[in-house]
């Protein structure tokens, strides 16, 4: 036994910070407050926050600063199709026949090159978090990679390398549609069962070696802690493509064999022909399937909820389940406008995503939310400011397992820096800087208590950054003509000698 008692201990070590930054404004809870400085421990959480202080020497002297905000639901490749689709007319089901001739394109080298571009975009225009809902797991033939896990671990290094957080929404994706097999353009996203695909996410969950984020009670608390030798920044969560990609059956397989305390996301009644389908198959609404199965919870992020019923709005609401609304493609798809604003007084969080990412703005989210309310509604004023700001930020990373962002002791270190005087933000109350501001009036952005874009260009800083980049390409926009490029090449050859 060891000579020395535990009561001769020295106190517990205090954590020393090894960073330190100073805002001129920080905008939290809607409310600027002027000279707030925080001091960020070496986990890039925040040890103290200070208001009404002076900055000190060596302290990063940032303006006016919002929380860092979260892309709640991102398909990454389909940023392929920006600017290539808008001429074809038709709906949603038209596009999508177009997403995937891109996705048929794609292999794990070239899916690493297009989403690291996507992702510093995202970063660059003020996203400090993403939560990709992923499905293209396999070959177009729907056979496995050598590599265990290559595409997904291609996200995982494109995240790493821009600096954002990423949360992997690994996607349980079976059926063509209800009762319909996979088309031959879908079989890289299928597994072939529920059971498989259980199998292949806890093996995903090893090899990522990432932190294991956990739902956190309605974004109070923090995500589990990072195991040794494990990147904080790369977590692992679920999803369920919809109902009409997966049964009931298999969905209770699978909410029976996930962890419970893993963020869980699904598309839900985005279009009116998924709800008729549905009730003709099962005699409920998809909402109603989900409260059948007891998968309405506040674990759950339901992503555009754009077409329901009085009663799944209802269901939602009491579920304290998290809405993800996605304005800018709903819009450009023709979606429709989903009821956001009932959806939240009926008790659910609401979240904001960039989806198949046609713009890439978190404040044009912001306003594109309450637009949308304001045309179908004729009024104003229909979200505050404060809860466009929370819709982006302290929603989006409890949805995704990350725990608060509400810039407290303890939380995670997020933060974006906005210009408050530019040629659209100027005259401004900082409050409401979401209903005038851009993703070109983003300044600094940092992650963990590190600047990783300062004015649209990436930022390196040694082994905890991005390092592989050739240079002159730390602009997401030369990252974005490299991918496409190359995506464009494998186009133009013959479909026998696709990949």
């Amino acid at each position: 036994m060891s000579g020395v008692k535990a009561e001769q201990a020295g106190p517990p070590a205090v954590a020393e910070p090894v960073a330190a930054f100073w805002c001129a404004l920080l905008v939290v809870d809607g409310v600027a407050q002027p000279g707030v400085r925080l001091e960020v421990g070496g986990d890039g959480r925040l040890l103290a926050v200070t208001p009404h202080s002076d900055p000190k020497p060596g302290d990063v002297c940032l303006g006016t600063v919002l929380p860092g905000m979260a892309n709640a639901h991102s398909h990454a490749f389909h940023r392929a199709l920006r600017g290539r689709t808008h001429d074809d007319a038709g709906d949603f089901w038209q596009w999508r026949h177009s997403m995937y001739a891109v996705a048929g394109r794609l292999d794990p080298e070239r899916y690493f090159l297009l989403a690291r571009a996507v992702f510093a975009e995202m970063v660059v225009c003020g996203f400090t978090a993403v939560g990709e809902f992923h499905y293209l797991h396999h070959r177009q033939d729907g056979s496995r990679y050598p590599t265990p896990h290559a595409m997904e671990l291609a996200l995982a290094d494109a995240a790493r390398e821009v600096g954002i957080r990423l949360v992997l929404l690994d996607t349980l994706y079976l059926d063509g549609g209800i009762g319909v097999p996979l088309a031959p353009e879908q079989r890289a996203f299928g597994d072939g069962s529920a059971a498989a695909w259980l199998a292949r996410w806890h093996s995903l969950r090893a090899a990522l070696g990432a932190a294991r984020p956990a739902w956190g009670g309605g974004g109070s608390g923090s995500p589990a802690a990072s195991p040794a030798g494990t990147d904080a920044r790369v977590t692992l969560g679920a999803a369920i493509h919809s109902v009409r990609a997966v049964t009931p059956s298999a969905m209770r397989e699978m909410l029976d064999g996930l962890p419970d305390t893993v963020p869980l996301h699904l598309h839900l009644s985005e279009q009116p022909k998924e709800n008729t389908d549905c009730r003709a198959a099962y005699g409920r609404t998809p909402t109603e399937v989900l409260a059948w199965l007891g998968a309405l919870a506040p674990r759950l992020s339901v992503v555009h909820a754009t077409h329901l019923t009085d009663e799944d709005v209802a269901l939602i609401g009491t579920s304290g389940a998290t809405v993800v609304i996605c304005p800018t493609t709903e819009a450009d798809l023709g979606d429709g406008i989903g009821p956001a604003l009932r959806l939240q007084r009926a008790g659910a969080r609401i979240a904001l995503g960039s989806d198949q990412n046609a713009v890439v703005d978190p404040l044009l989210e912001m306003r594109g939310l309450e637009a949308g309310e304001r045309l179908a509604s004729g009024r104003r004023g229909r979200f505050t400011p404060a809860e466009l700001l929370a819709a982006a930020s302290a929603n989006g990373y409890a949805a995704l397992g990350l725990g608060r962002q509400r810039l407290a002791p303890g939380d995670l270190c997020d933060l974006v820096e906005v210009a408050g005087d530019s040629i659209r933000t100027a005259g401004s109350l900082p409050e409401q800087l979401p209903l005038t501001a851009t993703s070109a009036d983003v300044r600094r952005v940092i992650v963990g208590g590190r600047v990783v874009a300062d004015s649209g260009v990436l930022v390196t800083s040694g082994a905890a950054g991005p390092t592989a980049f050739p240079p002159g390409a730390l602009r997401p926009e030369t990252l974005l003509r490299e991918a496409l490029a190359v995506l464009d090449d494998i186009a133009s050859l013959p479909p026998g000698d696709h990949p």
